[in-house]
Parts: C-alpha cells; structure tokens; sequence
C-alpha cells in the first residue's frame, strides 16, 4: 500500500474509532498482534484489538460526547503521523474518577506503523496530565520564586 493508501485508512480510524464508535473498524484496521504505546501510560504496552477496544470504551464511557479532530496527518512509506485534538464532557466514570461534568480539551500525536492495510505498531503521545487537571483530579504544585543572592 502507499503512503496515501495509509493515510486514508488513518483518516477512517479517526473518523469511525473515535466519532462513531466502530468496534468493528477496531478489528477490521488493527492486526491480530498490534502492539501498541502510550495509551494508558508511558511503561503500558496494548496487544491486539480486544486490548484496545478496553481503552477505547473506557475513554468513550468517561467522555460519551467525545470528539477527536484531525489537525494534521502525513505519511512516510509506512509510517503515519496525527496531530489530533480532542474535546469532551466528564460525565461517565471510565475513568475510575467519579464524573466532574467538566469539559476537556487535550491535543496528542500518534504514529502507526501499516502492514498490508492493517496497523502493527502504534504509538502515542498525549496530555493526559491535562486532562486530570481539567477535570479537577490534579492540581500543579504551587510555583516557588528563590530570591535572588548576591
């Protein structure tokens, strides 16, 4: 497949994973022994559709009015890059934080790596200490201004 066959198909992960909430585009685009990064936490490897499929239904039980918005996307052989934001309501418990009601959102990077039309590996960069933040979870330490010395 081309690059352009690549992102096609990156497209249509977006568009029908995340906006219509496709389970079966899950399987359908993901091989049987994808691995994929950075989901769920920096150390956390996901294998398969059924693993991904878990993460999915709990982002979409936490934010049932999740939108995900391609910014940008570009290929290279078989390697496809997204820069996405995504905009949500904290009402659902997926989470395993009680629902805040408030609204999110978060940008993020994801690379997937293609093989005959299906991703293999996958990996992804995004601001989930913003969106613990925006939902009232987490709170930065307070700045501390050092004085000058002389």
């Amino acid at each position: 497949m081309t690059a352009a066959d690549n992102i096609s198909l990156m497209k249509r992960w977006y568009r029908e994973v995340w906006h219509e909430g496709k389970n079966d585009t899950v399987k359908e685009l993901l091989a049987p022994d994808a691995s994929l990064h950075g989901q769920v936490g920096p150390e956390v490897e996901i294998r398969g559709p059924e693993g991904f499929i878990g993460f999915a239904e709990r982002i979409r039980n936490a934010f049932p009015d999740a939108e995900v918005t391609v910014e940008d996307v570009f290929a290279v052989d078989d390697k496809v890059a997204t820069r996405w934001v995504a905009t949500g309501t904290h009402t659902g418990d997926g989470l395993g934080i009680p629902p805040s009601g408030k609204r999110i959102r978060i940008t993020g990077i994801t690379i997937a790596r293609f093989v005959n039309g299906t991703i293999v590996e996958g990996w992804d960069n995004w601001d989930r200490l913003g969106m613990l933040e925006q939902i009232g979870s987490y709170s930065p330490p307070e700045a501390v201004v050092l004085e000058k010395t002389a």
